[in-house]
């Protein structure tokens, strides 16, 4: 990916490998602005981009793995039960004793409230 000035069919070939080995960002980085222009006006690259991204999800969708929530959701539960049981824990505590005072804005003048 370190060749200066690649043309749009070399440009498709470092996308397909990067876009292949998950390293979309250095291929990104490795553009010059020519070949960004290029490859921004070239409807022909557009395209073969979006075939690329679908020969390669129909390629690896075997390894694919989708989210699996149910750790998170176990753990939220638990800590819903957790909480439900312990009957208080979202209560706020009176401070009926302590005095509340109110600090001016500079931190000069402190009021009884």
């Amino acid at each position: 990916m370190s060749e200066e000035d690649r043309e749009i069919h070399e440009l498709l070939v470092d996308y397909a490998d990067g876009l292949r080995d998950g390293c979309l960002p250095n291929f990104l980085k490795s553009l010059t602005r020519a070949e960004a222009r290029a490859m921004a006006d070239s409807p022909e690259f557009r395209e073969a981009t979006e075939m690329v991204r679908i020969l390669n999800e129909v390629g690896f969708s075997d390894r694919m793995e989708s989210p699996n929530v149910g750790l998170f959701i176990s753990r939220v539960d638990a800590c819903i039960g957790s909480r439900m049981k312990k009957g208080e824990a979202s209560t706020r505590r009176n401070r009926g004793s302590e005095p509340r005072s109110r600090i001016d804005v500079r931190g000069k003048t402190e009021e009884k409230i």
